[in-house]
């Protein structure tokens, strides 16, 4: 039988009142409320080269901690995580990654090698990284499992010649032509709640004032924003079919907003004998003389662009528009390939006042897939192996 006496009524309310007091309870999975705290996710790739997005300086003398955690998320295969030295010639360590799996150089009095290990990383997820010097071996753990140890390949860290350790992100701090193995160093990847080796034993921190952070969710692809391009030599790309002679260009066009260049065939002298270009909800084609012909813009559909001795074709998705050719008119465009400066140029040309932003879920020349990374060159700002998942996000802010 419930009591309801003035007994039962204070303990009622005192029950009530401990509720209110307790904290509101959380969901499992979600971060706990230091989390909050946490600085802003960074961006890896610093543009085309090796640079590091930034460097920091320990004092090896005051090192009690030998350990270094992170989080990262990426789509992109191949590329530098961090490098680390006390001297860049005889000590030094790289963390990057080849065909999406951790891969350790390392380059000491102990031991100089190369290995690879653990799970595919270039899924788009957050995976939490260790790495450890744990007496004379190095510690590898991937989500909470060690993946691999290397033993005696390490000394004490107070015993090494140099006193200062340097830890760079996203890049290197001499050649990469150094490197063990060759690896392409730019990584298009994301960096967050990560811890450097011993905080109190860090006496200096570098960074570039325009450092991205990673503010929103992306999927794979290729990001151009406004105003940015990329470059391939033709001699570098496939080269057309000889009899008879045939060249194709296939664009997975995923996202598109504003006007301007998509893609041409062009000189360095700012000659463009073919052009696509974004217009009124239209893609375009121009060619070096007359008339040109345009297709609605759908996307998700893919573009594609047949060049032959006779004609070029255009196709969007189901629909396709066909230009005749002159006879002999195609000979400008294939003077392009017989010199060095005939160039695929993607994205806004120089000087062009360029409202286009575009990702593309791949971009193939006769029939096989171009690496962003290895573009004759590029601008900083392109995304080479993620698109924002609304393209708006990506001309709002900084990737």
């Amino acid at each position: 039988m419930e009591s309801t006496g003035p007994l039962a009524t204070s303990r009622r309310l005192l029950l009530l009142l401990l509720l209110l007091l307790l904290p509101p309870p959380t969901c499992q999975g979600l971060p706990p409320t230091q989390r909050a705290q946490d600085s802003p996710a960074v961006h890896l790739n610093n543009g085309p080269g090796q640079e590091p997005v930034m460097v920091f300086a320990f004092d090896l003398t005051k090192m009690t901690k030998a350990s270094s955690s992170f989080e990262l998320r990426t789509w992109d295969p191949e590329g530098v995580i961090f490098y680390g030295d006390t001297n860049p010639k005889d000590d030094w360590f790289v963390l990057g990654l080849r065909e999406g799996r951790p891969e350790i150089q390392l380059h000491n009095h102990w031991a100089q090698l190369t290995v690879g290990a653990g799970p595919r990383l270039d899924d788009g997820k957050w995976h939490q990284v260790e790495v450890k010097i744990d007496g004379d071996s190095v510690l590898l753990r991937v989500d909470g499992e060690e993946v691999l140890r290397l033993r005696q390949v390490s000394g004490p860290l107070v015993n090494k010649s140099q006193a200062v350790m340097r830890i760079a992100l996203g890049g290197l701090l001499f050649p990469s032509s150094n490197l063990r193995l060759p690896l392409v160093p730019a990584l298009d990847g994301c960096l967050r709640r990560d811890t450097w080796l011993d905080k109190q034993a860090q006496i200096s921190v570098s960074a570039p004032t325009n450092i991205r952070s990673c503010n929103v969710e992306s999927q794979p692809g290729t990001f151009f924003p406004p105003g940015t391009h990329a470059e391939f030599n033709l001699q570098d790309i496939p080269q057309p079919h000889a009899e008879p002679w045939a060249f194709s260009l296939d664009l997975g066009l995923e996202q598109a907003t504003g006007s301007g260049h998509l893609l041409a065939l062009r000189t360095p002298e700012n000659t463009s004998w073919l052009s696509l270009h974004l217009q009124d909800q239209k893609v375009v084609l121009t060619p070096w003389s007359g008339p040109g012909l345009d297709l609605p813009l759908v996307l998700g559909l893919p573009l594609q662009l047949k060049l032959g001795m006779s004609r070029v074709v255009l196709s969007h998705g189901p629909k396709t528009e066909v230009l005749a050719l002159p006879p002999l008119g195609l000979g400008p465009l294939l003077n392009l390939w017989a010199q060095p400066q005939g160039h695929l140029f993607l994205g806004a040309l120089p000087g062009e006042d360029s409202s286009a932003s575009f990702c593309l879920n791949g971009l193939w020349a006769q029939g096989q897939i171009l690496d962003m990374d290895r573009a004759l060159s590029r601008s900083q700002d392109i995304w080479t192996h993620s698109c924002p998942q609304s393209p708006a996000n990506g001309t709002e802010a900084p990737h």
